[in-house]
């Protein structure tokens, strides 16, 4: 998984192919195809282990007592996967190879970060201090992670560290503080 993730972030999805994977793994082309039956079948492993790693990234949050101080840093997590693994973000957010549609099995593999993530919106919800369906507003803060980090990645969001932050605080608080009642 290693050389594949070090793989699609040097060549591409363009140059990701099973046959420069073996050779980059030191191994035959038939044992990639013994292991993961196909590409596809190794782009469904990172999109598990993706899956995998970022519910063991949030599963380090500690609840206070104070829902949304825990959602942020809920969120301030997501970012970090998706700033220090931006290649198996991609595989897990944007999908980019068209041979590569999620299962059941793949969907299921993102339902416990889903549950996760809803469950903490759904505790700022259940105080009374937000307004709006616990799965919508997940969505919404999921969607927001996902294009802010991309666009960090992507030096999109500002030159200093300090104006990167500021955006991301004003995104944030602009859509927490429009969910209050």
């Amino acid at each position: 998984m290693a050389v594949a993730l070090s793989l699609l972030e040097r060549e591409g999805v363009s140059g990701f192919t099973t046959r420069t994977l073996a050779r980059e793994a030191t191994t035959s082309t038939p044992a990639v195809y013994e292991l993961f039956g196909d590409k596809t079948g190794v782009v469904r492993e990172l999109f598990f282990e993706g899956f995998g790693l970022l519910r063991g990234c949030l599963d380090n949050l500690i609840d206070s007592d104070d829902p949304r101080a825990d959602l942020v840093r809920l969120l301030e997590i997501y970012r970090s996967f998706i700033k220090d693994n931006p290649v198996l973000a991609q595989v897990m957010f944007s999908r980019p190879f068209s041979d590569f549609e999620p299962s059941e099995s793949e969907v299921q593999a993102g339902s416990s970060v889903r549950v996760f993530i809803v469950e903490h919106v759904r505790r700022c919800t259940d105080t009374g201090a937000w307004r709006g369906d616990a799965t919508d507003i997940a969505h919404v803060l999921v969607a927001l992670v996902q294009g802010l980090a991309a666009a960090e990645n992507a030096k999109r969001l500002g030159t200093t560290q300090s104006s990167v932050d500021r955006r991301w605080s004003l995104a944030l608080d602009a859509v927490l503080d429009g969910l209050a009642t």
